[in-house]
């Protein structure tokens, strides 16, 4: 196998660029806690950064840190150590709490899984709170906002009720309707559908994926995979961490602590347009997971013809056959005609993991039959 000429390559154009992009940007963000136990830490030094217009949810075990992470962002709680950038601004360093309290009623919207409406007020009075606190819209306005957004979320005819007097699912489109009352650029959901039934769950999300469409971003942290599914990104959070987003996409059936030490081992590789990764009968010590770009499975007709018999990409896995299997490649695996990023893992420490993980071996088994099957068929019509 060759060598890659980069073994961990940053493009510092792309990341400059993704830095421009970005809405929200975390850079080694710690959070420790002390009670009468000792000291403990909930976030380990976590580095993220969310693009403008994306739909991300947050995912993770009770005592992963999700909560305390959404916490950082909206300026609730402060880091022990690091950086958290919300929409350009340095929300924490030289910021007082009023300065940060009144940032926060302009530049984010917060959902929260009890809705948190003030029981006093009707619906329409509790989405005009917000732009009364932040003093934004003029006094006539504010009714008229906030009706509109009522009537966005469905819930006009109820705008004169208390909230003891809608049903849960109404109370959450109207928490959703306050959020968004001084129309912030970002929306923060705490398990928004953790009290509702899987209809008013699906009306949330939908309303969800309209603010996307217009330009919003949203940051959800939820238990429910089908709402991962609709997403754009799903972060994982085990024990205060992040997991790499590609080891979970190409991955799904690890357990989290798994993928989280395949986060520590993996070593990032960047592979130059048409470059040979893996060279036909040569021993392959590693598994490849694509972050980007992709790659082209190629088998030789005895007639020495290439004959690509798969392209693979984002999230897809490769060098699985080999290791599994044992002996030596059987194709050449190169890159495709830009340049490609993967992620790398020493063989004993795949090997070690499948042992550990039967449901994924069994998946991760049953992709190799597929190629397996493929790869006979190719060479049958190449001969």
């Amino acid at each position: 196998m060759k060598t890659p000429r980069s073994p961990r390559a940053v493009d510092s154009v792309r990341e400059a660029s993704s830095s421009a992009d970005a809405i929200i940007q975390l850079h080694g963000v710690a959070k420790r806690f002390a009670n009468a136990a000792g000291e403990f830490t909930v976030l380990k030094g976590v580095d993220l950064t969310i693009k403008r217009g994306e739909f991300v949810s947050i995912v993770g075990k009770s005592g992963s840190g999700k909560s305390t992470l959404l916490n950082m962002v909206t300026g609730i709680d402060h880091p022990s150590e690091g950086q958290v950038i919300v929409n350009g601004k340095d929300i924490y360093t030289g910021v007082t709490e009023s300065q940060r309290s009144n940032w926060r009623g302009k530049n984010l919207g917060i959902v929260f899984q009890f809705f948190q409406l003030l029981p006093m007020l009707t619906l329409l009075e509790n989405v005009m709170l917000p732009m009364d606190y932040v003093d934004m819209y003029s006094f006539d306005e504010r009714p008229e906002r906030a009706m509109e957004l009522l009537k966005l979320v469905g819930l006009e005819k109820f705008a004169n009720k208390l909230p003891i007097l809608v049903s849960t699912g109404q109370q959450q489109l109207a928490a959703i309707a306050r959020a968004m009352a001084c129309d912030p650029p970002l929306l923060i959901a705490d398990e928004p559908t953790g009290n509702l039934d899987t209809k008013s769950a699906d009306t949330i999300i939908g309303l969800f994926e309209h603010f996307v469409s217009q330009g919003k971003t949203i940051v959800m942290v939820t238990h429910d995979p089908s709402l991962t599914s609709r997403t754009h990104r799903n972060i994982i959070i085990s024990d205060g961490e992040l997991i790499d987003e590609t080891i979970a996409r190409s991955l799904p059936q690890l357990r989290h602590r798994h993928m989280l030490e395949f986060t520590k081992l993996v070593e990032e590789r960047v592979y130059q347009p048409r470059e040979t990764i893996i060279s036909r009968n040569e021993p392959v010590d590693y598994f490849f997971m694509i972050r980007s770009g992709e790659v082209e499975v190629i088998l030789q007709s005895r007639k020495k013809n290439e004959n690509i018999v798969s392209r693979l990409g984002d999230g897809e896995f490769f060098g699985e056959m080999e290791l599994l299997k044992g002996g030596k490649s059987i194709a050449n695996v190169r890159a495709g005609n830009k340049p490609v990023e993967v992620l790398v893992l020493p063989r004993a420490d795949f090997v070690r993991v499948m042992n550990e993980s039967p449901i994924t071996a069994e998946a991760v088994a049953k992709i190799v039959q597929k190629r397996l099957e493929a790869h006979r068929i190719s060479d049958y019509r190449s001969r």
